[in-house]
């Protein structure tokens, strides 16, 4: 079974701290648990996290969907958002991860990026030079949310394909978020060819302000 990498990047710098990070653990648990309700999905989704602040972490290496245990993620009580770092991290992570296809054997379906932010990049140099090989990292969709009132969608549609903005950062918004992410991924894996085509996206959540 070919697989269908998913790579959810977490921004915990000190603003998300408490419900936020809270809202965004349990949006994580109902994801999974969506997912596993549809048997294709179950078969050829991989999930994989990697949170960022001052340091950016791989909390969750590319694991299958059947066996992933989505972790507690926890943020530091301040600190910096090394999104530029983060991203740079992520490029590399997938072109370890993901299989090539060759004359004998398809490879896995182009993977899937969910970008999540509640601030701006503080590294900005490193963002800059990073940027460019997250767009050539061969993504079939790259989603970003900038969450909150101090979020800066700016900064993710340099490299995203579609940017929401969230102005609440409740448990409700949250989980609508996440579950619009589970339809997002199920679209992805109904792809019937290898290359890099965009996926479509269902019209998301009024809570949720989204650019297409």
């Amino acid at each position: 079974m070919r697989r269908l990498p998913v790579y959810l990047l977490v921004d915990t710098s000190g603003s998300m701290r408490g419900e936020p990070i809270e809202a965004v653990n349990n949006g994580i648990k109902s994801l999974i648990a969506t997912l596993r309700q549809d048997p294709q999905a179950l078969e050829s989704v991989y999930m994989s996290i990697i949170t960022f602040d001052a340091k950016v972490k791989a909390v969750c290496e590319l694991t299958p969907l059947e066996s992933f245990n989505p972790p507690s993620i926890t943020t530091p009580d301040s600190g910096p958002t090394h999104l530029g770092e983060a991203i740079r991290m992520v490029a590399q992570t997938v072109a370890n991860d993901v299989r090539k296809s060759t004359d004998t054997q398809k490879g896995d379906w182009a993977p899937m990026l969910f970008v999540l932010s509640d601030g701006k990049a503080s590294d900005l140099q490193e963002f800059k030079e990073a940027t460019p090989l997250i767009r050539a990292a061969g993504f079939a969709s790259i989603v970003g949310l900038a969450a909150g009132p101090k979020a800066n969608p700016a900064d993710l549609k340099t490299f995203c394909d579609h940017v929401a903005t969230m102005e609440t950062m409740d448990s409700q918004s949250f989980a609508k978020f996440f579950q619009w992410v589970s339809e997002a991924i199920n679209t992805g894996t109904k792809r019937t060819n290898t290359d890099n085509k965009k996926d479509s996206l269902s019209t998301p959540p009024d809570e949720i302000d989204f650019q297409f």
